[in-house]
């Protein structure tokens, strides 16, 4: 039988998603940012960078909260150091996601044009 192989940067990326959650929901409360949330981290194979997407409550508000991220980013990292235990915390690089605002506009779109079933 086999069985599904998980390798260590699945289960780090999955851990960096939960801690960073919470991270960045304290950063925003704190710093008054734009309100975000982590959606997926994507880890390098040698553990060293993180890709950090995040999705904006108001996708207009998402550029100006990546560009805070940025900014934070060091400091965000001391606190995931703190949360993790890990001997190296990978460097953080914040992205916008935009498949929320992507899958919202497909459902704009079916729900202003119906699609009709084919009768015979």
């Amino acid at each position: 039988m086999a069985t599904k192989s998980f390798h260590r940067t699945d289960r780090v990326s999955a851990q960096l998603r939960r801690d960073l959650g919470q991270i960045v929901h304290q950063a925003v409360r704190e710093h008054g940012l734009p309100s975000v949330s982590v959606s997926d981290v994507e880890v390098t194979r040698d553990l060293a960078h993180a890709k950090v997407f995040v999705t904006a409550l108001l996708a207009e508000q998402g550029p100006a909260a990546v560009a805070a991220l940025k900014e934070l980013a060091p400091e965000l990292r001391h606190r995931l150091a703190q949360a993790v235990r890990m001997r190296h915390v990978p460097e953080l690089h914040f992205h916008y996601d935009d498949s929320v605002d992507k899958g919202e506009r497909i459902e704009q779109l079916l729900r202003e044009n119906p699609i009709k079933p084919e009768t015979d």
